[in-house]
């Protein structure tokens, strides 16, 4: 398994060995890579990447990965096999057996359901294409690989989807995956895709479709089960994150924005730790730019589930030339309740989770520049997810949808 560097000690610790408390959470969420290792993509597509020169193309030690030079090279040759050459049968040789798919909290197992996924995302979306994108990596060929892969892809919908019929619209959806990789098999993944603007520019209404695939789903992502205790509505402040270091430090300054814009919405820290005409990347494809915007953006996304409690499950940050100059990707969680009006509409008094990616350049020590990428429509299933008892009294959920689960775009 891969493990991560402590940048100021040079200590190397085994993630499944680390413990999460105070005096070690850097030490178990944070990850480095130095940049200059590999062929960052920095926003160019896979046709600039392949036009690099060949005395250009940095080379890593990929014993087990076969031609790949580097990890970036990896993930950038396969995605354009799979995708646009359309080579369905490199999943087999690129993915282990029993691989473990992860989208919000629907997932899935298996190599077989990933080709699934493929064929029917094609079958939509014939010519699906993509465009700039960033790969943010750590580890190595022995303990495996980790990489954040953000992109975008257009397509035309000329298949039916399982929105609804094909409607023959372009469309434009943004993705994020995180993978663990090793001896060149993709053995986990968390998928992150913007599948409620997908919808919108599909022309269906993305309540109905949350309503429709919460009963398919229903029995593979029930009702979330969490105590009061286990989010931030008991009334308990957040934990203050307290730094580990005296100086500008990257794992520092990530999970302490964090902890001061998120977890204790002190949305007046923005201009501390955002340069001032800073961009946010956000959902649904708008662009937020400045400090009052961005405040305005996070005041949308936290007022929904205003006592939610923050969880960060990786920090993966790659040192680039000049000081205080990184690109990071991170995996968060916000669990709690709906209760609040905001991206999601009336509250609803549920228990939801939102599960997201962000990547940021990161740039003389503040932040030039940030991608924030949730599905908003699972956290809309998650809110039309009924129990037996309310689907009995909801007129609106009397449809004969079949449990099991549902392939959407990959």
């Amino acid at each position: 398994m891969e493990g991560n560097k402590d940048s100021k000690n040079g200590n190397v610790y085994k993630s499944d060995d680390v413990k999460t408390n105070q005096t070690n959470v850097q030490s178990s969420l944070v990850f480095y890579a130095k940049a200059k290792e590999v062929n960052m993509i920095d926003s160019m597509d896979d046709e600039g990447y392949l036009g690099i020169d060949t005395k250009d193309m940095k080379e890593q030690s990929m014993e087990g990965f076969g031609e790949y030079k580097n990890i970036v090279d990896y993930i950038v040759q396969i995605t354009r096999k799979i995708w646009k050459e359309k080579d369905i049968g490199l999943i087999y040789d690129t993915y282990s057996y029993g691989v473990q798919i992860h989208r919000g909290l629907v997932n899935s197992h298996g190599v077989n359901e990933v080709i699934s996924g493929t064929l029917q995302t094609l079958q939509s979306f014939p010519d699906r294409s993509g465009l700039g994108y960033s790969v943010i990596w750590s580890g190595n060929d022995k303990e495996g690989f980790f990489t954040s892969h953000r992109g975008k892809s257009v397509g035309t919908n000329l298949g039916d989807t399982l929105y609804g019929p094909a409607t023959g619209k372009k469309v434009m959806f943004r993705t994020t995956a995180d993978c663990l990789i090793h001896n060149n098999k993709i053995y986990e993944e968390w998928l992150v895709m913007d599948t409620y603007h997908l919808v919108e520019q599909l022309g269906f209404d993305p309540i109905e479709i949350a309503k429709k695939i919460a009963k398919q789903t229903k029995a593979l992502s029930p009702n979330l089960q969490f105590n009061i205790s286990q989010s931030a509505e008991e009334g308990l402040p957040p934990e203050k994150y307290q730094k580990k270091y005296n100086e500008f430090e990257i794992g520092d300054f990530i999970l302490e924005l964090f902890a001061q814009i998120w977890s204790r919405k002190s949305l007046n820290k923005v201009k501390d730790y955002y340069q001032q005409n800073a961009v946010l990347h956000y959902v649904r494809n708008m662009d937020s730019v400045g400090h009052s915007e961005i405040q305005g953006t996070f005041l949308q996304l936290l007022s929904s589930i205003p006592n939610g409690k923050v969880l960060i499950d990786r920090v993966t940050c790659n040192e680039r030339e000049g000081k205080g100059n990184w690109d990071v990707a991170v995996r968060w969680r916000i669990q709690g309740i709906h209760g609040g009006i905001g991206y999601f509409g009336k509250p609803s008094g549920k228990n939801i989770e939102i599960n997201g990616v962000n990547h940021y350049k990161v740039r003389s020590e503040k932040v030039e520049e940030e991608w924030m990428l949730f599905d908003g429509l699972d956290v809309l299933r998650q809110i039309y997810t009924y129990s037996n008892e309310e689907e009995q009294n909801t007129e609106e959920n009397s449809e004969n949808f079949e449990d099991g689960n549902f392939t959407g775009v990959s």
